[in-house]
């Protein structure tokens, strides 16, 4: 098991490499556009991509013949500093594999991401990230906590009154709502429970606001990502449940004299479980990356709204950092699902010799 451990999370890591280097790549072949600003912050952001090693820069007195040779040498600057007594810099784009390696070097000895051209002009990517990730995080894991307990009580529910007029119900509305992407869901909610009743905020309150306004701020977001996880798990649950009851040592603990109550909160229940537990952490990843357009509809300072106005600004560091996040937690989430089989059914052991 620990053999397996290690290697799952060395696999995970090369995986994520991979991917990030090839989204690096991508995202940098990608036409630049100067940064937001005056001349001074233009500068003082052209200087930290040179620190990076991403640009090239030359100080030289202004002359045609200066920029029409390292035009054609390096392609047309990216900038060009105010001429002062005559000279000035010059910034040119480094190649883009001469980039990937200043950028593997930066992040292994530094932690260094870049910086925001536009959206935050000359701060951190990973400062920008940090301050918002958060927000992300505590949406999410309320509507984890919410939709798991409520969507496996249904589906226990349906289960157990299997062909009945209950379990139709749930079904039917199970298949109905599933099929509702989550913001369509908030468009409705925002017009009936803010717009029309006004019991609700009708964007994310700012952090100055009471508690009573934040804690109302959670209820459209939490319930419009848990509503389709509700429906899912419930619908998950009945079919494993189902499955389990109508096997044949479940008809054998009955045979032994267990109540139908014994027989399913013993064994029923136990091993129906194994394939549901783990999937929460897909549903939670699933979760991360639907509020995507949540946040941006509901205004949450989140790092789904940033990846939105990341791509808008064309901000390209912060771009990158926010899919290095969210292939992390894809990534890292996978190796819990795998290992989770084993610490929940002791009878699975990964990696075990035959």
């Amino acid at each position: 098991m620990g053999k397996y451990v290690v290697k799952r999370l060395v696999l995970a890591l090369i995986t994520a490499f991979i991917i990030l280097s090839l989204t690096f790549i991508l995202v940098k072949m990608l036409p630049f556009e100067r940064p937001i600003g005056g001349d001074a912050q233009q500068i003082a952001y052209f200087d930290k991509q040179y620190n990076l090693g991403y640009v090239y820069r030359f100080q030289a007195v202004k002359s045609e013949a200066f920029e029409a040779e390292n035009n054609a040498k390096f392609g047309e600057y990216l900038y060009r500093s105010p001429v002062d007594r005559g000279t000035c810099f010059y910034y040119y784009k480094v190649p883009v594999l001469e980039q990937y390696v200043s950028w593997v070097r930066n992040v292994v000895t530094r932690w260094d991401w870049g910086y925001s051209k536009s959206f935050q002009p000359n701060v951190s990517a990973s400062v920008i990230i940090m301050s918002r990730i958060w927000y992300s995080m505590r949406l999410n894991i309320i509507s984890v906590i919410f939709s798991v307990p409520l969507g496996i009580l249904l589906g226990i529910w349906a289960a157990l009154k299997k062909n009945t007029v209950t379990d139709h119900t749930i079904s039917t509305m199970v298949m109905i709502f599933i099929s509702v992407p989550s913001f369509v869901l908030i468009s409705f909610v925002l017009r009936v429970f803010s717009y029309d009743l006004g019991w609700l905020p009708s964007s994310w309150p700012a952090d100055t606001s009471t508690l009573a306004t934040k804690i109302k701020g959670y209820i459209i977001p939490v319930f419009c990502l848990s509503f389709s996880s509700v429906c899912g798990y419930c619908r998950f649950t009945r079919a494993e449940l189902c499955e389990v009851m109508e096997s044949d040592y479940l008809l054998l603990a009955r045979t032994k004299g267990l109540t139908r109550r014994q027989a399913i909160v013993r064994h029923a229940l136990k091993n129906a479980m194994v394939p549901i537990f783990p999937s929460i952490l897909a549903e939670f990843i699933g979760i991360l990356g639907g509020s995507m357009i949540l946040e941006n509809l509901y205004g949450i300072p989140g790092i789904g709204k940033l990846f939105i106005l990341s791509l808008n600004y064309k901000d390209y560091d912060i771009l990158f950092v926010d899919m290095a996040i969210f292939t992390t937690i894809s990534l890292l989430a996978g190796v819990v699902l795998d290992l989770s089989y084993g610490f929940i059914d002791p009878r699975i052991r990964m990696g075990a010799k035959k």
